[in-house]
C-alpha cells in the first residue's frame, strides 16, 4: 500500500500543531521547576518567545510546517522502499 503525500502532509501538520498546544497548556498548568517547557520550545523553535501572543501563533505555525515537511518527505521514502522490498500480494 502506497502513502498518499496530501494526507499524510497535513495528518502530521495537524498532529505536531496539537502536540504544541499541549506542550504550552502543561508548561502553564505544571510549575516550571518540574518540565523546562520554556527551553525545550525556544530551542526547538526558531524566534519562539514564551509567553507572548506573537510567539505562540509563530511556534504554532512552525510546529506545522514542521508536520507537513515530515511528511513531504517521509511519503516518498517510504513509498520508494515500499515498491521495491515491500510485501507482494498473492506473491
Amino acid at each position: 500500500m502506497l502513502l498518499n503525500a496530501k494526507v499524510v502532509s497535513w495528518s502530521m501538520g495537524i498532529f505536531l500543531a496539537l502536540s504544541y498546544i499541549l506542550c504550552v497548556v502543561y508548561g502553564l498548568i505544571v510549575p516550571e521547576r518540574l518540565h523546562g517547557m520554556k527551553d525545550m520550545l525556544e530551542a526547538a523553535l526558531p524566534a519562539f518567545k514564551w509567553l507572548t501572543f506573537g510567539g505562540f501563533i509563530l511556534g504554532l505555525i512552525e510546529s506545522f510546517l514542521y508536520g507537513t515537511y515530515i511528511g513531504i518527505v517521509f511519503v516518498p521514502i517510504y513509498n520508494f522502499i515500499n515498491r521495491r522490498w515491500g510485501f507482494k500480494e498473492g506473491g
